[in-house]
């Protein structure tokens, strides 16, 4: 009796509704662009209370924009997404290292931030064209 009861009766496949729902590289976008505004505000500015500010919010957000990254490297883009676009891993480990400690996180070059945006702007072009598949 409990052995009817254990017994696959129905096979069910889903797709990642959710996740695949909620993931968009706009969350690191958005963050890489508030990271290059401080880069500017603080080269515009010269008072140390301010420019020492300006530095911890900026580690913040580019930590943010790396974590951003992470979660859709590891949780959105499937193996099918890296045959498809073998570039992706290079995007994303050029993008995360462009946001770390020998990028906007750890300096202070407005170019980075631009490189960063850029690597950012190819992920979200295949992003999109992933959603239209």
């Amino acid at each position: 009796m409990f052995v009817s009861l254990l017994r696959r009766r129905t096979t069910v496949s889903a797709h990642c509704d959710l996740p695949c729902g909620v993931y968009d590289p706009a969350q690191a976008r958005i963050e890489a662009e508030s990271v290059k505004a401080i880069i500017e505000k603080y080269h515009a500015n010269e008072d140390p209370a301010f420019r020492t500010r300006a530095i911890v919010i900026k580690e913040q957000r580019s930590n943010l924009v790396k974590e951003h990254l992470w979660v859709l490297w590891t949780d959105y883009f499937k193996p099918p997404h890296f045959e498809k676009y073998p570039q992706l891993h290079t995007l994303f480990n050029e993008a995360t290292k462009l946001a770390g400690a020998a990028g906007t996180k750890g300096g202070l070059d407005v170019k980075v931030a631009d490189d960063l945006l850029a690597r950012i702007a190819e992920i979200d072009k295949i992003f999109w064209e992933t959603k239209q598949a």
